[in-house]
Parts: structure tokens; C-alpha cells; sequence
């Protein structure tokens, strides 16, 4: 038996599989799950997605494997979405499969890869030298003569190693009264591995003066294991971390302080960036991204780089904790 529709009713249907057709698709795969400073990002993601009503989902891997970020972008090429953003822990291990995406239609964002090739564009809320560069300049700064050791999240993520090397060229440079012990240490995406690895540091290394730890969890580990060893103040721990889960070890003087972006702002950026690049807007010199400013984007590289920083230290903890960081 034939149904047939009368008019009103196929008019709805019509415009209800319209509407849902329309509506843009976002996932964002960061570099692991659980940890605050992808939890604020979340959060950011969320309220954009609300404001512009599009529909917008972070992914956070169980371990910041690069392989289970590749499943987790095949998925999302197998559900059609309009936009992939990615945190990447391996640039060249992601290149197919963002390959993949972009030949399929979909809009690609990075953040924190800025060597990738397979992307509309990457951001970026500071530049890699600048950043490391600080860092450096606040150790030479604080710590007495002796070794210090650098972390980053893994020895394949991007961004944390060219953070590393702009650090380790500056303090090459400008301060010889401290020396690198080893070349660096991938455990900074873990409290665990930071602690373990700063303990052992300490341990071989009666001279110690600091850890520049590049990656969220990095200050926080070597800061609990300088906490332990009794050792605040005469070692200095000083990184990006998520100021909500620092802020005591930071006012103890166990942390010595260190510069951020709001990775919240990271979460609205890509929303923004990628409802833009879906609605056909085109991203020159001058133009306007809510959270980046007025953009200088590089259309070789595809990067479009700002500089965002805040600072982390006892005059600012408490606010920026108060805001969800």
C-alpha cells in the first residue's frame, strides 16, 4: 500500500531534513583525555559550538598514542563531519590521514602543528621561540649555577620540541651558569612518568637547579617530586600548567611560576575558524578571529600565529584558576 504525504506535511519533512543537513559538524581530537587542561578546552569548545549553533565534539584519547588519534580521525571521516581539528603527538604520522580528510571535503584545523602540511590552517596563541624563550629567560633568572633538565609531552609532539629547542639555543646563548643534563625527557602528558623521571634526576644529579617542563602535566610531576626531596626553592620547576591544578604548589614556591595560553580561548578558536572556513570566509592579513585578533595568517606555511601569553605566577594563580584554567 501507497502513502502519500499531504502537502503541509511534506513541506515540513522537507524543510526538518533541511535544516539538519545544514547544520555544521566539528571534531576536535586532542592529544589525551582527563587532564584539566584539555578539560578547559572541552569547555570551550562547547560554548562556542552553543553560540553559533553548530554541533561540535572534543575527542580526548585514553593515552597520547599518535595511532589512536589516527583511529579517532578515521572516524570522524567515516561520519562526514565538516571539520576536523586536531593537537597532534606526531605530525608525520598524521599526515595521511589528514591527507584522507581533505580529500574528502572536509575542512582541516591544527593547533600546536605548525609543521603540518595537510591543513586549511594551524594556530597558534603564541610563537614557539617567543615561548621558550620566556621560559628560558625566567630559569637563568631564578636558579643558582648547575644542570637543569628540559621535558616536553613526547619526543615526536611538535610544538613542546621546538619549544625545547628555542629554550635550550637561548640558555646556550645566555646562561652559562647552567648546564643540560641529558637531551630531553618525553613524560610531560604524565604526572607519573615527570615525578619518577624528576626523582631520578634529582638523585644522579646532586647539582640540580631546575626542570623546564614543556607539557601540562610536566610541572605539576617534578613539582611533587621536588616537593618530597624537600628542595623548593633551590630547585625551580617552570612551565605551561593548568593554574586550577598548580596553584598550591605554585604559592608553596614548589613551582616557580611559567607562561600559558587560556586553552579554553584554543577551544572557541577552533569552532570559530572552523564555522568560517565552512561558510566560505576567507582568512587574509587583517582579518578578525574572535580570540586571535586581527590575524597575519602565512599562506605558505598555512599557520596563523599570535601572541596570547599569560603569565603564571602568585599575582595571577588565583584568578586564572577562577576562571576554570
Amino acid at each position: 500500500m501507497k502513502t502519500f504525504l499531504n502537502a503541509t506535511a511534506a513541506v515540513a519533512l522537507l524543510a526538518s531534513g533541511t535544516a539538519a543537513s545544514a547544520e555544521t559538524t566539528m571534531g576536535i581530537v586532542v592529544k589525551i583525555g582527563g587532564i584539566p587542561w584539555f578539560n578547559a578546552m572541552e569547555d570551550g569548545i562547547k560554548a562556542r559550538a552553543a553560540e553559533l549553533g553548530v554541533s561540535a565534539e572534543m575527542i580526548g584519547p585514553t593515552s597520547a598514542d599518535p595511532a589512536l588519534q589516527v583511529r579517532a580521525i578515521e572516524d570522524l571521516i567515516a561520519k562526514g563531519v565538516d571539520v576536523i581539528g586536531v593537537v597532534p603527538n606526531d605530525e608525520a604520522a598524521l599526515e595521511p590521514v589528514l591527507k584522507k580528510a581533505m580529500d574528502a571535503g572536509i575542512k582541516v584545523i591544527a593547533h600546536e602543528g605548525p609543521g603540518l602540511n595537510n591543513v586549511d590552517w594551524n594556530f597558534e596563541l603564541a610563537s614557539a621561540d617567543g615561548f621558550g624563550e620566556a621560559h628560558a629567560q625566567l630559569l637563568c633568572d631564578k636558579a643558582d649555577p648547575g644542570k637543569y633538565a628540559v621535558y616536553v609531552g613526547s619526543l615526536t609532539v611538535p610544538l613542546h620540541n621546538a619549544w625545547a629547542d628555542a629554550a635550550i639555543e637561548w640558555m646556550g646563548d645566555n646562561c652559562d651558569k647552567l648546564e643540560l643534563v641529558g637531551e630531553r625527557y618525553g613524560v610531560a602528558e604524565s604526572v607519573d612518568d615527570s615525578r619518577s623521571t624528576a626523582l631520578d634526576l634529582i638523585g644522579a644529579n646532586p647539582d640540580l637547579k631546575g626542570f623546564l617542563a614543556f607539557g601540562s602535566q610536566g610541572p605539576i610531576g617534578a613539582g611533587r617530586a621536588v616537593e618530597e626531596r624537600r628542595l623548593g626553592g633551590e630547585v625551580h620547576v617552570l612551565g605551561p600548567f593548568s593554574p586550577g591544578q598548580g596553584r598550591q604548589l605554585l604559592k608553596d614556591d614548589i613551582i616557580s611560576g611559567g607562561y600559558m595560553w587560556n586553552p579554553a580561548e584554543a577551544g572557541r578558536v577552533f569552532v570559530t575558524l572552523g564555522n568560517m572556513l565552512v561558510e566560505g570566509e576567507e582568512i587574509a592579513e587583517g582579518t578578525v578571529i574572535e580570540g586571535l585578533g586581527a590575524v597575519s595568517p602565512d599562506a605558505e606555511t598555512r599557520n596563523i600565529i599570535t601572541d596570547n601569553l599569560l603569565e603564571i605566577n602568585k599575582s595571577t594563580v588565583d584568578e586564572l584558576a577562577e576562571k576554570g584554567l
